[in-house]
C-alpha cells in the first residue's frame, strides 16, 4: 500500500527496484501484511547528492501513515565537508511524537549520526538495522561496527514495514531481507 508517493519497478545500474517518486511530505511504501517487532532489516538504497532532497530509509512498527518508527539517511551529507553536516548522515526517529526536529532540538547529537564506511552519496549502498529488546543499531555497508545505536522512544511492539523517502525525496530499494528476532519480555527488556 502506497501513500503519498507512486511507486514503479526500475532497472538502475543493474539492479530491478522499487522507486517512489518525489512530493511534498513524507511517503512510503507499506508491505501489507508484514509484522515486524524484533529482528534484522537489510536493504539497498539508492538517493542522490541532492541538500535537503535525498531522505531515505526503512519504516517499522507501523501502526499508520502517520505512527512508526524510521531509520532513513540523508545521503546529501555522507561526504559533506561541513563534519556538523555529516554527523547528521543517519537518522532515527519515533513519529508522531519524536520526530527529527524535536529530537535534534531536545537530543543533539543522540539519534542520528556520521556513517562509516562513507558511501557514495548518489550511489547504492547496504544497510542493517537491528532491532534486539529496546536498543535499535544501523550498519553501513556490511560494515562490523554500526553507525548509530540508540535506544528507541517508545513502548510499540509489532507494526508493519515499510520503504520510506522524505520531503521532496525520491528513493530506489533493492534486496529486502528480513529475518525476525526474538522480542524479549517488556520487563526482560528494561533490566
Amino acid at each position: 500500500r502506497v501513500h503519498n508517493r507512486a511507486a514503479t519497478l526500475i532497472e538502475d545500474a543493474g539492479k530491478k527496484a522499487v522507486y517512489l517518486d518525489a512530493r511534498s511530505g513524507g511517503g512510503m511504501a507499506w508491505l501489507v501484511d508484514s509484522d515486524f517487532s524484533a529482528g534484522t532489516i537489510e536493504i539497498d538504497l539508492r538517493g542522490r547528492n541532492r541538500g535537503g532532497q535525498s531522505f531515505i530509509g526503512i519504516a517499522f512498527r507501523g501502526i499508520d501513515d502517520a505512527t512508526y518508527d524510521a531509520v532513513y539517511f540523508r545521503p546529501f551529507n555522507f561526504q559533506n565537508a561541513d563534519l556538523q553536516r555529516r554527523a547528521r548522515s543517519v537518522q532515527y526517529i519515533s513519529t508522531p511524537e519524536f520526530d527529527w526536529p524535536k529530537l535534534r532540538a531536545d537530543f543533539p547529537g543522540k539519534y542520528e549520526a556520521t556513517v562509516s564506511p562513507v558511501p557514495d552519496p548518489d550511489g547504492w549502498f547496504r544497510a542493517r538495522i537491528v532491532v534486539e529488546g529496546r536498543t535499535i543499531s544501523v550498519f553501513v555497508n556490511d560494515s562490523p561496527t554500526p553507525s548509530l545505536v540508540v535506544t528507541e522512544l517508545t513502548d510499540r511492539r509489532g507494526g508493519t514495514l515499510g520503504l520510506w523517502v522524505g520531503n521532496g525525496s525520491v528513493g530506489a530499494f533493492v534486496n529486502l531481507k528480513i529475518t525476525p528476532g526474538n522480542e524479549p519480555t517488556r520487563a526482560a527488556a528494561e533490566s
